[in-house]
């Protein structure tokens, strides 16, 4: 009859644990922050519906962000580049496709990108990223090419060229669609949230820290969902509110939500490297 000593046993046990913990590592990332543009000319009504000081300057930055996990890396979203700057006259610090060279990645390098909805401001330059599969909610592209686009206001915030660069996108077979929650890669998973826009969804990305959650749009700055003010721009109220609550019940801690556009990004998160527009989040 075979037998396995003692000694065996516990040096069997030690592997698998190391094994395991290896495992592990794998699925947690690193989360980075990369600033792409801001706009100093806006007042605390462009952020917040019913604002009791509504005429008060209120900045807003503009980022795109990296997941790395040692092995393969991510990008949520891809900011707008210099022909949309040009077009909303609303100019660029740097190319997003670019500027996330800073993170040790290039956009041919990038094979996975997240889109956390199609606005101008997060669906732009898809084109450079040409190795890229894209993922997004099946209700944002619904919304994005359905009728509620016939409405001037509604429309607004998406460009055409854009919407349409992801139709042949879909049509050469790079973009998976998702209805509601869904994993990506493990450790990240993404949560359709709605309300900015129909289709809008955060990302959830387990770190070394905890589980952190990309709000993305979701919540613009640590006020909307601190205080559960509204963005102006929405679709649905009530699904804007209940996305205050959903962001913060993905990380069970509301100090590792990330909002989309808040300049307090740069305060709460340490710069990473020497470029000036990079911060670690996780």
């Amino acid at each position: 009859m075979f037998t396995v000593s003692t000694e065996s046993n516990t040096i069997l046990s030690t592997l698998m644990n190391t094994l395991l913990q290896d495992v592990e590592l794998e699925n947690l990332w690193q989360v980075f922050a990369v600033k792409y543009a801001d706009r100093n000319n806006r007042a605390r009504s462009d952020s917040f519906l019913d604002d009791d000081h509504p005429a008060a300057p209120h900045g807003m930055d503009y980022f795109v962000w990296v997941l790395d996990n040692g092995r393969e890396k991510i990008l949520v979203d891809t900011g707008y580049d210099e022909t949309e700057a040009r077009r909303r006259q609303r100019p660029i610090l740097r190319d997003p496709a670019s500027a996330i060279e800073a993170c040790g990645v290039s956009a041919d390098g990038i094979e996975t990108v997240i889109l956390s909805h199609l606005h101008y401001d997060h669906a732009g330059g898809l084109g450079r990223f040409g190795k890229a599969r894209f993922h997004l909610q099946d209700a944002e592209m619904r919304f994005a090419t359905g009728r509620c686009m016939c409405d001037p206001d509604i429309r607004a915030p998406f460009t055409a060229d854009h919407v349409c660069e992801m139709v042949r996108h879909v049509y050469s077979g790079r973009v998976s669609f998702h209805d509601g929650d869904a994993q990506i890669a493990p450790g990240v998973t993404v949560h359709r949230i709605g309300g900015h826009s129909m289709g809008l969804q955060a990302i959830r990305v387990e770190t070394p820290s905890g589980p952190v959650c990309l709000a993305s749009d979701a919540a613009h700055y640590y006020e909307n969902f601190e205080t559960r003010k509204l963005f102006p721009i929405v679709v649905d109220r009530d699904a804007m509110l209940a996305g205050f609550d959903q962001i913060q019940a993905l990380t069970g801690d509301p100090r590792r939500v990330v909002p989309g556009h808040d300049p307090l990004v740069r305060e709460r998160y340490p710069e990473f490297g020497h470029s000036g527009f990079v911060w670690k989040i996780a």
